[in-house]
């Protein structure tokens, strides 16, 4: 199911706010879609000690570069570093009504800092920053350990039955990961507002 943050029903839970507090060391940047060997050497630690037998763990540069720098709509690459090194890197669509979180990646070795959350808690930040209501997170699939932590988020919301629910009970959609009970992708894609083009 997708899922996004309603940013005015969010309020950050006390892990939420200990993860800011450990990562308030890190420095964002925003820069233009455009794909580096930094990040692809980033891109490939975190595959390598997250994913490895995952869809993309063969990506290769031509590829990632590709990920990145193909895109119909406004997209920056959100950068985080500590000390002029990068740590986490997440591609960012800007919507009319949000910002979407594409796909995020960070230095397995910094697990400590919980930098998947972080890079979430600042993409809220991002959206308030700008005035936009929401914060979509891709996929959130019921009863998957790996999708979790995104319902750990106050103000998520499940697309659903042709519109936007809040989350609720996450162990109500215990039912939900049947592939007929979703619209098809093609029909959610539908419903999101692409930006109008201005800069």
């Amino acid at each position: 199911m997708s899922a996004r943050i309603d940013v005015s029903q969010f309020s950050p839970s006390k892990s939420q706010r200990r993860v800011s507090k450990r990562t308030q060391h890190l420095s964002r940047r925003a820069t233009s879609p455009w794909a580096t060997e930094e990040q692809y050497a980033l891109f490939r630690q975190y595959l390598d000690g997250r994913h490895a037998t995952g869809g993309m763990a063969d990506m290769d540069m031509f590829e990632f570069a590709a990920m990145v720098e193909e895109t119909p709509i406004r997209s920056r690459l959100i950068e985080y570093e500590e000390n002029q090194a990068l740590r986490a890197v997440c591609l960012t669509d800007i919507l009319d009504d949000g910002l979407s979180m594409v796909y995020s990646f960070f230095d397995p070795a910094f697990e400590r800092l919980s930098l998947g959350t972080y890079i979430i808690l600042d993409h809220i930040t991002i959206a308030l920053e700008l005035g936009l209501p929401y914060v979509y997170l891709g996929y959130w699939v019921p009863g998957s350990p790996k999708m979790d932590y995104k319902a750990k988020f106050k103000g998520l919301e499940v697309y659903r039955d042709g519109d936007w629910h809040p989350l609720g009970d996450p162990k109500a959609y215990d039912a939900s990961v049947h592939p007929l009970s979703t619209d098809p992708i093609a029909e959610q894609v539908a419903q999101i507002n692409l930006p109008d083009g201005r800069i």
